[in-house]
């Protein structure tokens, strides 16, 4: 429809139906009804059409709105409570862990190789034994340097105990109901290293049932073939006793090759054999010479040459272990 005939209001229709029906059967009255229409049309057409924008722009104007409410400033002295609330959980949270604790509750879960949960244990406060009391002396070397025979000369003329990682392990992995005994037979087959918390909990174990049996009554240790690594060094000196020094017998490769085929003969040990050696060689020296120069600038080592005789060997043995008035 067009605006200007929308513009025209209702009742002026009206009136122009009613009109037309009253005088529709004489031209004067239509004269009149076009007359009357066309000045309707006219009037209306001079008229203003209202406008939605400007009826839109003054219905939202800022005057028909509150003013806005200023931005509240932010006091530097107020109070903050999130971070009391931080504080108190963290606190909570902490003294229930130590409550857990202190009530003997596990803090961490048992390895799959550690189904006794040995492994998992915390760390004692202090050594089992003082250094002052326990002489405990480390004694290194390669496979078939002659530790074994240069400690029972120690033995003999020193009253020392001879404890060696290597025949405790093999007896714990032979012990029956051990829960350790396929870890430690795998372990020994391939030439690797015993997780060192069974090491070291076994060597503990000889250590105290020597001098509680009244059979060390000197409480001096030798340790033959440990530590084979840097954190079993730490570990036994942390929750153990320290160690004196360290005894360690330097021979080339060659020889400690030719004794151990030779004693593979009538040994019997499954690491005897050609396979097992060369894992040994190499194990040893990527893990065990770290121990020595570890020790060595700490002024801990007795170095002793192992190729000669024996019984030469043990003669610079004693010549030296005198420096640490042993």
């Amino acid at each position: 429809m067009h605006p200007i005939v929308a513009a025209v209001p209702r009742q002026a229709w009206r009136q122009l139906a009613q009109r037309a029906a009253s005088s529709s059967s004489t031209a004067s009255s239509a004269a009149r009804l076009s007359s009357f229409a066309r000045q309707q049309f006219s009037t209306a057409a001079k008229r203003p059409i209202p406008s939605f924008r400007a009826n839109s722009t003054r219905s939202y104007s800022s005057s028909s709105l509150p003013p806005p409410t200023p931005p509240r400033k932010k006091n530097p002295n107020e109070l903050k409570f999130w971070p009391f609330l931080v504080v108190i959980a963290l606190g909570s949270g902490g003294y229930i862990l130590l409550a857990n604790k202190r009530n003997g509750m596990p803090t961490l879960p048992p390895k799959k190789d550690d189904p006794a949960g040995l492994l998992a244990q915390p760390s004692k406060p202090t050594p089992t034994f003082s250094p002052d009391e326990v002489t405990v002396i480390f004694v290194l070397g390669g496979p078939g340097a002659g530790k074994g025979t240069q400690c029972a000369n120690l033995v003999k003329d020193y009253g020392f105990t001879h404890l060696s990682a290597g025949d405790l392990l093999r007896a714990e992995q032979d012990r029956p109901g051990s829960q350790f005994g396929e870890l430690i037979k795998d372990c020994i087959k391939n030439g690797a290293i015993v997780p060192m918390e069974v090491t070291v909990q076994l060597l503990e174990n000889a250590m105290t049932e020597a001098i509680n049996n009244g059979t060390n009554p000197n409480k001096k240790f030798l340790i033959d073939g440990f530590p084979r690594k840097m954190d079993q060094a730490l570990k036994f000196e942390e929750v153990v006793c320290p160690a004196k020094f360290v005894l360690f017998y330097d021979c080339p490769e060659e020889e400690m090759e030719r004794r151990l085929l030779e004693r593979g003969k009538t040994s019997g040990r499954s690491d005897d054999n050609i396979q097992s050696i060369k894992k040994r060689f190499r194990t040893f020296i990527e893990t065990s010479m770290p121990v020595v120069d570890h020790y060595e600038k700490e002024g801990r080592v007795v170095k002793i040459t192992a190729t000669a005789a024996p019984q030469k060997v043990y003669e610079a043995t004693r010549n030296e272990i005198k420096k640490f008035g042993i």
